[in-house]
């Protein structure tokens, strides 16, 4: 297998009641259980995530930002905190959304229920998902195929004017680091940007990430050329233009 920049996702629009209430988002965050998840769902092929985007796949990781643990004590204070008035919170999700997103979302339901947060499924059918739920609903699951750089990524999904800002994170301030850290050419210091807003992405955004998965495959020995590559299976669907077959 292969690890890889793609992440199984739930979103939520943080302009939308009650997900503009971050204290509910932290309860919600907390109250996930990332390795079931990645144990459960994609069968140990994949590995947890932490509520932004970006994985040791990408260069200018940073490493050294705390892991969010399965905290059901943090998940209560924060649901109390939050003053939601105990109504259901419904999280839609579809088959099609990703790999086990039906199941996932039921892991999560189980375990947002043990900390006293009211999550309740909404099944939706595969066909029109992406067209009527995804960046429409205020609370679905989804998917996110990665990208070659934190750039991209974070431009693609997380700048404010992007038209694919599933989470309605709109912050001035991590629009001009992330514009900062495009202009800046040393790689130390865009590392410490790209942390910062990392950070800011992981405690105040409506991402909540559980896992990113790993590309899985097989390879027979007399291929030549193959390499593995973060972006997609298959050396993000290279491999038949660049391998070739050795003698036996």
């Amino acid at each position: 297998s292969t690890a890889g920049r793609g992440h199984y996702v739930f979103i939520m629009h943080v302009d939308t009641a009650p997900f503009d209430n971050n204290e509910l988002r932290l309860a919600l965050k907390y109250a996930i259980n990332r390795q079931e998840m990645v144990d459960k769902i994609l069968r140990g092929y994949g590995s947890i995530g932490n509520d932004f985007p970006i994985n040791a796949g990408y260069p200018l990781f940073d490493d050294t930002i705390a892991q969010r643990e399965h905290d059901l004590a943090k998940a209560a204070e924060h649901y109390k905190k939050s003053g939601h008035d105990g109504s259901p919170i419904i999280l839609r999700t579809a088959d099609g959304a990703f790999p086990g997103a039906v199941d996932a979302a039921a892991l999560f339901q189980q375990s947002a229920q043990a900390a006293g947060i009211p999550l309740e499924i909404k099944r939706e059918p595969n066909d029109g998902y992406w067209s009527e739920v995804w960046n429409v609903q205020p609370f679905c699951a989804s998917y996110w195929g990665g990208r070659p750089v934190q750039d991209q990524m974070y431009s693609t999904a997380y700048l404010s004017t992007a038209d694919w800002n599933d989470t309605r994170f709109k912050v001035p301030a991590f629009d001009e680091k992330l514009l900062a850290a495009r202009a800046e050419i040393d790689p130390v210091k865009r590392k410490a940007i790209y942390s910062e807003m990392a950070v800011m992405l992981k405690d105040e955004g409506g991402l909540i990430l559980p896992m990113f998965n790993d590309f899985v495959g097989a390879l027979a020995s007399n291929v030549g050329g193959y390499y593995d590559d973060p972006n997609g299976p298959l050396m993000n669907n290279k491999a038949p233009i660049k391998c070739w077959l050795m003698d036996a």
